[in-house]
């Protein structure tokens, strides 16, 4: 392809993405596996880590890859069990200067990858927190739209969702919520496994009852609710495939009940990720009375074509 000028990689715990693009970050191809950062590192030895990464890097890409043609990732690839340790930036970061931070590792045969580097943040009531790949993602987001850059309050949905706050081009604090994960581990892993069947579409009514229940619970009460949804099951009250939307709903609505309350100013609110999952904070967000400003699906891609431009690598 005669516009591809840059390879973006989108590696994290579980999956690995790579996509071609063409210098203004249009994805000219895309491809995916399974060989996620996690994955790889624990079917290998430390020193052998870099020769695994590398391998199933190039398996991935094959075809790709040509002299003068650089190479560029974010997520889990930077950190300490990936393929090299990229440091972390403290907040404030100055988005326009995320790339005086990567990380180049060295391959065999001149492969060269640059690492974007996670984002730190130390809240003074609240114990440390971190990012890798989502500061990324954000800046996809405000190339899109540079006026989200003056201020703007960025929900990330997914496995860990993250509440970023935006002022003046910085990314200047940003909060967790394993959401998603405590969502897997419960519908798989506990007593609540019993009660719940998978659903292919999502039961707006059952959803809306989880989050009315968090909302009046005020964000308390988490684990008495919880239980609730095993018992619901016991007594009739719900099927299995809605009891699924109704413990979406209660996790989803705690995590807003939290975030909501610690984020007083009135800036846009911009949702960002898989199109699935910003639905139902959509929803959410509504019932909780806060409108959203814009949806972004897919912001990887732009932000790390984004970074190479501005680190001069394209």
């Amino acid at each position: 392809m005669h516009d591809a000028a840059l390879i973006g990689l989108d590696w994290g715990s579980s999956r690995l993405r790579a996509y071609l693009m063409s210098r203004a970050g249009a994805v000219l191809d895309a491809r995916d596996s399974d060989a996620g950062a996690s994955r790889l590192a624990a079917s290998a030895e430390p020193a052998q880590r870099g020769a695994l990464f590398e391998r199933h890097l190039r398996e991935l890409i094959a075809g790709w890859l040509e002299p003068g043609r650089p190479m560029i990732a974010c997520g889990m690839v930077g950190s300490a069990h990936g393929w090299r340790e990229a440091e972390y930036v403290p907040c404030p970061v100055d988005l326009n200067e995320l790339h005086r931070h990567l990380t180049l590792v060295r391959g065999a045969d001149g492969l060269d990858l640059w690492i974007v580097p996670g984002a730190s943040y130390r809240p003074s009531e609240h114990a440390p927190d971190v990012m890798r790949g989502e500061e990324t993602q954000v800046i996809g987001v405000l190339a899109q739209d540079a006026s989200w850059a003056a201020g703007a309050s960025l929900v990330l949905p997914g496995t860990h969702s993250k509440w970023v706050r935006i002022v003046d081009g910085r990314l200047v604090s940003f909060a967790t919520r394993m959401t998603g994960e405590l969502f897997d581990i419960l519908r798989s892993h506990s007593v609540l496994s019993r009660s719940l069947a998978d659903s292919t579409e999502l039961d707006r009514d059952e959803f809306a009852r989880g989050l009315a229940a968090s909302r009046e619970a005020r964000g308390t009460d988490l684990s008495g609710l919880l239980f609730g949804v095993r018992t619901r099951h016991l007594f009739g009250e719900q099927t299995p495939a809605g009891l699924v939307d109704y413990l979406s709903g209660l996790l989803i609505g705690h995590e807003l009940a939290s975030g909501l309350a610690q984020s007083t100013e009135d800036l846009p609110l911009v949702l960002v990720g898989d199109e699935r999952l910003c639905l139902r904070y959509r929803l959410a967000l509504e019932r909780f009375g806060r409108r959203v400003s814009a949806v972004a699906v897919d912001s990887v891609a732009p932000g790390l074509a984004s970074i190479a431009r501005a680190g001069g690598l394209v």
